[in-house]
This record gives structure tokens, C-alpha cells and sequence, in this order.
């Protein structure tokens, strides 16, 4: 007696969500190990492991890298 067959690969899922969900470019998406994929996954679904980080170490990181979006008046002085 043989196994069943495996069930097909869901493609058209997993390209959705590593460049729609994700927003990687196509040559992000295809140089990304399936263990990579997976753990983005995992992410987007809540499974993570260790604590949150704290609000004042969000802060921190926060004024540490500023998102500056190209316009220099968003810029502080470092």
C-alpha cells in the first residue's frame, strides 16, 4: 500500500504573503530559505518567543534611528 500523495505546495499563498503581506521585492522573495518564509510567518501570527520590548527602549531605538522619509526638516540634530 502506498502513502497518499502530498498535498500540492500552496504557491500562489505563500508568494502573496512574502510579497504583498511583506512587501519583499521578488528577488527577496525567491533568495528567502523556507525556514525564513516560515519565521516571517510565525511572526505575523503572534508566535514569538521572549518578551516585548519595553517602551523605554522602544523610545530609545526610536530617537536613535529616526524615520526620516527624505525630508530634511524631519531631521534632529544627533
Amino acid at each position: 500500500m502506498s502513502p497518499p500523495p502530498a498535498a500540492a505546495f500552496p504557491w500562489a499563498e505563500v508568494m502573496a504573503f512574502g510579497l504583498g503581506r511583506l512587501g519583499w521585492t521578488p528577488e527577496a522573495f525567491w533568495r528567502a530559505s523556507p525556514h525564513e518564509i516560515a519565521a516571517a510567518a510565525r511572526a505575523f501570527d503572534g508566535v514569538r518567543g521572549g518578551q516585548p520590548i519595553a517602551r523605554g527602549a522602544f523610545e530609545a531605538m526610536m530617537r536613535a534611528h529616526p524615520d526620516l522619509c527624505g525630508d530634511p526638516s524631519l531631521e534632529e540634530e544627533r
